[in-house]
């Protein structure tokens, strides 16, 4: 199975620092006013977002979900935007430092959001041989692909015409503050499907070639965020936008928060 140690991920999600308060059975004093200063994000993710990590994490371990279906689900963690773009927000990076002075687990969650998203990244070392080769072979064809493409519009729609060469139909596209989506339908999506689960060969193999692409962008300033699953439909979708030091928690913690300020 692709992917983190099924055991290793369990431990990491159960030393949630706030599981204690997930069903409520316990009140942490302050909890309602961190709440507030951070807009309802910490609500969310202790209500909503922690208990379906949880499910899904059970799912992989227990071979019913791919790797990819679980940093989907890290990704989409509820945030609480420090920044807009490369502008600072102010009275929100002052509302997250009282929030971090009123609850420790606010520094503690930051934490380990950091170590549960670097145990589903991809790390090179686990990738098998053909994934490798799958990886180095984007990385090649990106030097041609995108060849003169210094912008989010000029990268997405080089991206567009790459993805429709390979049969992929593309559903919807959309440009909101700098960032292109294109969201699509993987023609491969139920190959292999009955032995190694749906999306294997789109999310597990197929996406390495677009590994390729993001280390080529990302050394040129463009964040490609790889192909995703979209609700799990059939449908999914990737961004492109300039890389910049947008900043949100539980990403970045409050000390890195105060060290740019």
């Amino acid at each position: 199975m692709a992917g983190p140690d099924p055991a290793e991920l369990r431990r990491v999600v159960d030393a949630f620092p706030a599981a204690r308060v997930v069903d409520g059975a316990d009140r942490v004093d302050g909890a309602d006013r961190v709440d507030d200063l951070l807009d309802g994000t910490y609500g969310r993710l202790i209500r909503e977002w922690y208990p379906a990590l949880v499910a899904v994490t059970e799912a992989f371990a227990d071979g019913d979900a791919l790797r990819e279906e679980v940093l989907a689900h890290v990704e989409s963690v509820p945030s609480f935007r420090l920044a807009d773009g490369a502008a600072p927000l102010p009275d929100r990076r002052r509302a997250l430092a009282e929030a971090d002075a009123l609850l420790d687990e606010v520094t503690e969650i930051a934490g380990w959001y950091a170590t549960l998203r670097s145990l589903v990244d991809d790390d090179p070392d686990d990738l098998t041989r053909v994934e490798r080769l799958l990886h180095g072979f984007g990385y090649a064809l990106a030097h041609g692909l995108f060849l003169g493409a210094s912008s989010p519009k000029r990268v997405v729609r080089r991206l567009r015409l790459a993805y429709r060469s390979v049969g992929v139909d593309i559903d919807e596209t959309e440009s909101e503050a700098g960032a292109e989506r294109t969201t699509f339908t993987c023609p491969y999506r139920d190959v292999g499907a009955r032995i190694y689960g749906d999306k294997w060969v789109c999310h597990e193999k197929l996406d390495r070639v677009d590994d390729g692409y993001v280390t080529y962008l990302g050394e040129r300033g463009i964040d490609y965020q790889r192909p995703r699953d979209c609700d799990g439909s059939e449908r999914c979708y990737s961004t492109v936008a300039r890389d910049g030091p947008e900043l949100w928690w539980p990403k970045t913690p409050p000390a890195a928060v105060r060290a740019r300020s």
